[in-house]
């Protein structure tokens, strides 16, 4: 186990008892797709954060925030409602959060003395986004092959830029004031995964 799969281990667990007293408190009436959409909303603030500057603001409520990606699923599954419609919520929605933050970042280049630099904010977007379109993509193209669950996740872990490494990137970025640095990262390792994954997938096809 390396230490991006210890860690998601450790905050799974811990959100799971978050989801316990969550579920406990409201007796059962606030629902996965609550959260997820509470989440999804809450981008908007942190997004305008990032686009005046205002990093800290903007890093305290992406770690708060962040973390509802990890609360719904564990909700959903202490709900015991678990389903493909809920997936489908909560994949979608994390695109829209980061095309809300790249946006915010791209703007609050545009207004530094480099405001060429915004390229990098857009090409970490579509590089972004591209990983998880792969990834989509290649879970239907292998739907009817032979390959094991064990294989297909491997597959689908592939490569450095997942979702909540790019999304601790951009973390370090603001509380570090290296934002432009950040989205450089992100753009390119963002594009490496892609290509790596397409390729490997389209091997086991």
């Amino acid at each position: 186990m390396n230490i991006l799969d210890a860690l998601r281990k450790m905050t799974r667990k811990f959100m799971h008892g978050v989801a316990v007293v969550l579920d406990k408190i409201s007796g059962g009436r606030i629902s996965p797709n609550n959260i997820t959409i509470v989440g999804l909303l809450a981008h908007l603030p942190i997004a305008y954060f990032i686009a005046v500057s205002n990093n800290l603001y903007a890093a305290g409520l992406l770690v708060v925030f962040g973390l509802f990606d990890t609360l719904d699923g564990e909700l959903a599954r202490l709900q015991k409602r678990a389903s493909p419609a809920g997936m489908l919520l909560d994949a979608s929605t994390d695109r829209m959060k980061e095309v809300m933050l790249y946006t915010g970042v791209a703007y609050a280049i545009t207004l530094t003395d480099k405001p060429t630099m915004a390229v990098w904010a857009v090409i970490a977007c579509g590089a972004s986004l591209t990983v998880s379109y792969v990834k989509a993509k290649g879970e239907t193209a292998i739907a009817k092959s032979q390959l094991t669950t064990t294989e297909i996740n491997l597959l689908f872990a592939d490569g450095l830029m997942r979702f909540e490494v790019r999304m601790g990137v951009l973390l370090i970025g603001l509380l570090s004031s290296q934002v432009v640095l950040a989205v450089v990262i992100i753009a390119i390792f963002s594009s490496i995964t892609a290509v790596s994954r397409l390729i490997k997938i389209s091997q086991k096809i």
